[in-house]
């Protein structure tokens, strides 16, 4: 089965598509303007979608997994990314950027407490908020966690998966000189940031297709060439990110300060062979989370549009608005 069909029974189990009622540039300081637009019903529950990357932007498909009766969907582009401006800058561009980003938001919607919904990149996004933000956060919806600790970055860009993709893992290594493969991490950086346009989207694009290869099981390795803008954004940003460990204090912070989330209900939703960001990372998260429940999916890798992934998060919200009351929504 290729990609296509699986996108088509992943869209499936999603709520029809819908336009925003609301769309805005917000300035966040720092030379920053973000992207925000809100969803369904003006009074229904508010959730806030965090997307992945970091640099990948907010897609309309996005929208669909929540009931447009009865949820306030909130989605934006982070600095940098998306329709945000500056594009794929990554000046004034840290984790605590975007949690003051999202505080803000919610802010000036004038929301008390919302859900957080954010997978990958997003859902570690989505815990450091909660972890800092905890009054503001009243449930957490996690899908394919990543802690942003260097096991998982030496998984995905030192040959743990690369063993079992080494096609296309040669392709990605093959780039960079001998001599500086053993940090292939700072070896995209110099180039993704060189200054020379036709250097920096030739490594963005060959570092976004090594993501994108592994990200479905159903794309078998072949996940296409992104667009050079999107892919020069996302690439930038992404590699600043983790090139800086996530800016984080130390190693393991968001499981260190998991207990400050110890009241917030959750669920994580997570692929069984999903070979970016491995179960084994979900699995530790909640073991230490009192209140967070793991659901792990079979024959089901990374990506949101996974069909399996996508029954199951729609069913979750489906869930957590059926118990707004509960959950101070």
């Amino acid at each position: 089965m290729d990609k296509f069909s699986g996108q088509k029974r992943a869209a499936s189990h999603l709520f029809p598509p819908i336009d925003p009622f609301d769309q805005r540039m917000l300035d966040v300081g720092d030379g920053h303007n973000i992207y925000v637009e809100q969803c369904g019903n003006p009074r229904g529950a508010p959730v806030v979608v965090l997307h992945g990357g970091p640099g990948g932007g907010c897609s309309p498909a996005m929208r669909r997994y929540f009931d447009p009766e009865l949820w306030r969907v909130v989605l934006f582009d982070q600095r940098g990314c998306g329709r945000s401006r500056p594009h794929a800058s990554t000046r004034a561009n840290t984790t605590w950027h975007l949690v003051s980003d999202i505080e803000k938001i919610r802010a000036t919607l004038g929301i008390d407490r919302w859900a957080v919904f954010g997978g990958s990149w997003g859902a570690t996004l989505g815990l450091i908020y909660a972890e800092t933000h905890p009054d503001q956060v009243a449930y957490l919806a996690l899908r394919g966690v990543f802690l942003s600790m260097q096991r998982e970055l030496d998984w995905f860009y030192g040959g743990g998966a690369g063993q079992f993709w080494p096609d296309q893992w040669a392709r990605f290594v093959n780039l960079v000189p001998d001599d500086e493969r053993d940090d292939l991490i700072a070896a995209y950086n110099r180039r993704l940031f060189s200054g020379d346009l036709m250097v920096e989207t030739r490594f963005a694009r060959a570092w976004a297709a090594w993501e994108n290869a592994l990200a479905s099981m159903e794309s078998d390795g072949h996940g296409g060439e992104s667009p050079a803008d999107y892919a020069r954004a996302f690439a930038r940003l992404e590699n600043h990110y983790f090139a800086n460990k996530g800016f984080l204090e130390e190693d393991g912070q968001i499981l260190r300060d998991v207990h400050r989330i110890a009241h917030i209900p959750g669920t994580i939703v997570q692929g069984r062979y999903d070979m970016i960001c491995p179960p084994l990372s979900a699995s530790t998260l909640a073991a230490k989370w009192s209140a967070g429940r793991l659901h792990m999916v079979r024959s089901a890798g990374h990506a949101l549009s996974e069909p399996g992934i996508s029954q199951e998060l729609v069913r979750v919200m489906k869930g957590v608005v059926e118990k707004r009351l509960k959950y101070g929504l």
